[in-house]
């Protein structure tokens, strides 16, 4: 039977696998399987079986790798028949992949019955039982993410509005402070033409850190191995802007970091200026008010926001956290146990609980 590293993934595309199971995601469907090593079975990430632990856990690629490796399809998700599998989770697959494929607008909850064969009614209790969100939520969502593709890439916001399909400013203008942050104008001058100084170091949890900052607070805080992998990452997130090194800006925020990550001293509460959903800026203040040497589960969080069926939502909130530990969301873990996925490695997150609650 395969091994615990059956794969050459890094430690992040690991990370980002393993919230994916632990989303069921219906987007990552088809695009990898993971196998249980105490089972021998290998699975679709929306399986319904009950989760394992993560350290029992192998990603493959394909279906023929994790055979090749020993171990046997699930017959509940019937990982190798692809396209099939979860009968439900299939359609709802269909369904996103009919409201990506039309850029200018939303399909109704009829038209994609119709695309996909079930009734409106059906389709809505699937879609929203797989992804977490209605299919008008995930409509709007790849809506809003065109229209941030566009403003990034310098178009007008006319233009942007119309191509991301809006009907009307209005429409936009209602939703805007809740989806973008900000004004989709304020969208817009932030991505183009912004000033932002980053730093790295040597990280105490091994590899680097790197900070970046515009003149309002910290924008950015990544761990990795290699200085120029996270210069690529943040040159990626903020392409419209004019990244510059800033190690004398930035020495205060980064010798507070790295004294925290020696266990000198607490988490620095540093100002940070970010553009988030209301929602995921919501999920972001409960962690922060989560103790140092404590953690709390994702479904804790999402009955603490009174959205106790928001667990779902709470686990992407964190998976997009861009301040590593200014944003602590290394403090939350799954309900079943372990320390869960983390979007900058398990492995520093695993260091960066055992040093919190030594310290606490």
């Amino acid at each position: 039977m395969g091994t615990p590293h059956a794969n050459p993934w890094t430690e992040e595309t690991a990370a980002r696998l393993w919230q994916a199971v632990l989303d069921r995601s219906v987007e990552e469907d088809g695009r990898f399987v993971y196998a249980v090593h105490t089972t021998g079975v290998f699975c679709r990430p929306t399986c319904p079986s009950r989760r394992p632990r993560r350290k029992n856990v192998s990603f493959f690629s394909t279906p023929e790798a994790a055979r090749a490796a020993g171990f046997r399809a699930c017959k509940r998700c019937r990982p190798q028949e692809r396209g099939a599998g979860n009968g439900a989770a299939a359609k709802v697959i269909e369904a996103c992949r009919v409201m990506e494929a039309q850029p200018d607008r939303i399909p109704t909850l009829e038209e994609l019955g119709r695309c996909v064969a079930l009734s409106p009614t059906h389709l809505q209790r699937v879609f929203k039982r797989s992804v977490g969100i209605s299919p008008r939520a995930y409509g709007d969502a790849l809506r809003i993410e065109r229209l941030k593709k566009q403003l990034q890439d310098g178009k007008g916001i006319a233009g942007a509005l119309y191509e991301a399909g809006y009907g009307s400013s209005s429409r936009l203008y209602e939703t805007a402070g809740a989806q973008l942050g900000m004004t989709p104008k304020a969208y817009r001058q932030k991505a183009i033409g912004e000033r932002i100084g980053y730093a790295t170091v040597a990280c105490p949890l091994g590899g680097r850190l790197l900070v970046a900052a515009t003149e309002r607070g910290v924008c950015s805080v990544r761990l990795g191995d290699r200085d120029p992998d996270l210069e690529a990452e943040l040159r990626r997130e903020f392409k419209g802007a004019t990244l510059a090194p800033a190690d004398g800006e930035l020495a205060g925020v980064l010798e507070a970091l790295v004294e925290y990550l020696a266990g000198h001293r607490g988490l620095p509460d540093l100002p940070y200026d970010v553009v988030a959903t209301a929602f995921q800026r919501r999920v972001w203040e409960a962690i922060r008010s989560i103790p140092e040497g404590s953690t709390a589960t994702y479904s804790e969080l999402a009955r603490a926001l009174g959205q106790p069926r928001a667990a779902r939502a709470v686990a992407r909130a964190c998976a997009r956290n861009p301040l590593a530990l200014v944003i602590p969301c290394h403090r939350v873990v799954p309900k079943s146990g372990g320390t869960g996925g983390y979007r900058w490695g398990a492995r520093r997150k695993a260091k960066l609980l055992h040093l919190e609650k030594t310290r606490a």
